[in-house]
């Protein structure tokens, strides 16, 4: 009520959200509305709310993504699809991270991740025109310029760069995490080869990436890629980025994978890490794999994290100063 800079933060917030619309739709995409509550939390690494449906006596998830169902759509002919709704993860609270958050995924059929990052960047860039008037923005005592193009750099490149550690000279888990020990990254015993490399990116790469930047060739083991199409000259990379500005990420794409047999190859592999203790791994999707049978073509897919975005275009620096009514320990009325 008293504060009129915080009111111009969600001012500016709506105009974001409503500038992104205005891009997609300009461009032939669909705006589709996909389920909340899921029988199957898939669509992304991470551990689910869980609920009880009275009235179809089943265990339900709230959805930790809009991914496979969004998929369906491009399945069913709708070759430009998109949604701007909430995910729910059931994990930890930092200045970036929140229980309850907006993302918005887009898919576009007879595209690959290459298009989908020139889109990425465009629109981006194109938002922060429209909500701020400009490109270029405050963040901190820093300046970060989002007009097109972003710098591209490999992964491996980048980890190598950061941290030291060359993870492609490590093929086993365990010399990998006795790599990135020596570099300095706290790891725990059981961490497998993706685990210890998203580590290692989150560690040192992540927080040096102030000007916006795409990186690239992601390998087939790092978490999230389960769900991405390998690289026609090497099947242990897939066509994946993901994008980051002032210090943390923002968007994660791929060219879609859309093989069923190789699907359910990844599927299974899941499976196996849910039951060796890796809690955030894609349960298996029996429904999505029979969609996919169906034939889906070629796709481009896209997730951004619209808080973020928020974030950094009104130079705010913990994402719950960016969402009207974040998630936030019950008061202890008992004293």
């Amino acid at each position: 009520m008293a504060n009129a800079e915080t009111r111009q933060v969600f001012l500016t917030r709506s105009r974001i959200i409503g500038a992104i619309r205005r891009y997609l739709d300009a461009r032939g995409f669909v705006e589709v509305e996909t389920p909340i509550l899921q029988p199957i939390p898939g669509g992304g690494a991470a551990r689910p709310f869980a609920t009880e449906s009275y009235a179809m006596d089943a265990r339900m998830y709230l959805r930790i993504a809009l991914e496979l169902y969004l998929k369906r759509c491009i399945i069913g002919g709708i070759e430009r699809v998109y949604e701007i709704g909430r995910n729910f993860r059931n994990e930890g609270v930092s200045f970036k991270h929140s229980p309850e958050f907006t993302m918005l995924e887009l898919y576009q059929a007879y595209a690959d991740y290459q298009d989908v990052m020139q889109l990425t960047e465009d629109m981006i860039a194109t938002a922060a025109r429209v909500a701020v008037g400009r490109t270029r923005v405050r963040w901190g005592d820093q300046e970060i310029d989002f007009s097109p193009p972003w710098q591209r750099m490999p992964l491996r490149s980048a980890i190598a760069e950061f941290s030291g550690v060359d993870y492609d000279t490590y093929p086993e888990a365990e010399s990998l995490r006795q790599a990135a020990e020596q570099a300095g990254l706290h790891t725990e015993p059981d961490w497998n080869r993706g685990k210890t490399m998203d580590e290692l990116l989150t560690a040192f790469v992540e927080p040096r990436l102030i000007q916006p930047t795409f990186l690239t060739e992601y390998p087939t083991d790092f978490p999230g890629s389960t769900l991405a199409k390998a690289k026609p000259d090497n099947p242990n990379e897939v066509e994946r980025f993901e994008a980051f500005a002032g210090g943390i990420e923002i968007a994660n794409a791929f060219s879609e994978l859309n093989d069923p047999r190789v699907q359910r190859e990844r599927f299974v592999q899941q499976v196996r890490a849910r039951e060796a203790g890796d809690l955030e791994a894609q349960p298996f999707d029996q429904d999505f794999l029979t969609a996919l049978e169906h034939g889906m073509p070629p796709s481009g897919g896209l997730g951004v994290g619209i808080d973020r975005v928020a974030m950094l275009l009104t130079d705010q620096h913990n994402i719950r100063d960016v969402i009207l009514f974040p998630q936030l320990r019950p008061r202890d009325d008992s004293c």
